[in-house]
C-alpha cells in the first residue's frame, strides 16, 4: 500500500499544480483543514468541483506557482486503501515584485477506499520559510 499512498500524494500535488482531476482523487464529500494564515476560504469547501475552482483562483493569484513533494512520505494504509499519507512539500513562486519565494509545509491526507476524505495542511503561509 506504500506505493499507492505515495501515488495518491503525488496526484494531490499534481492537483495543486493545475492538473485539476479533483473528482478522481477526492471523495464525493471531504473536509479540508488548512492551518495556515489566510486559508479560511477552504473551510467551507466539501466537493471536488468547488475545490478545483478554488485551486484555479489560487493559481491565478500566483502565476507559475509550483508544488513538489519533499522528503520521504509516511504511509499507513490497509488493503482497502484506507488510512493516512503524510509528506512534506515545497512551494515556489515569483511574486509580482520579482522576488522568488520558497516555502515548506506538510500535508496529511486521510483516505477511505482510495479517495481523500480529509486533509490537514500546515505551513507558515506567505510569511513561512523553506526547510528543504
Amino acid at each position: 500500500m506504500r506505493d499507492f499512498g505515495i501515488e495518491l500524494y503525488d496526484r494531490w500535488t499534481d492537483l495543486w499544480n493545475g492538473e485539476l482531476a479533483a473528482d478522481e482523487i477526492m471523495a464525493p464529500e471531504f473536509t479540508l483543514r488548512y492551518a495556515q494564515p489566510g486559508a479560511t476560504v477552504y473551510d467551507d469547501i466539501h466537493d471536488a468541483k468547488a475545490f478545483a475552482a478554488q485551486i484555479e483562483t489560487f493559481r491565478a493569484q500566483l502565476p507559475g506557482v509550483r508544488f513538489a513533494p519533499q522528503g520521504p512520505g509516511v504511509v499507513d494504509m490497509d488493503d482497502t486503501r484506507t488510512g493516512l499519507v503524510a509528506r512534506p512539500y515545497g512551494v515556489r513562486f515569483t511574486g509580482r515584485d520579482g522576488t522568488l519565494t520558497e516555502l515548506s509545509g506538510t500535508d496529511i491526507l486521510r483516505a477511505e477506499n482510495g479517495r481523500i476524505v480529509e486533509v490537514w495542511s500546515v505551513s507558515g503561509g506567505l510569511v513561512g520559510r523553506s526547510f528543504y
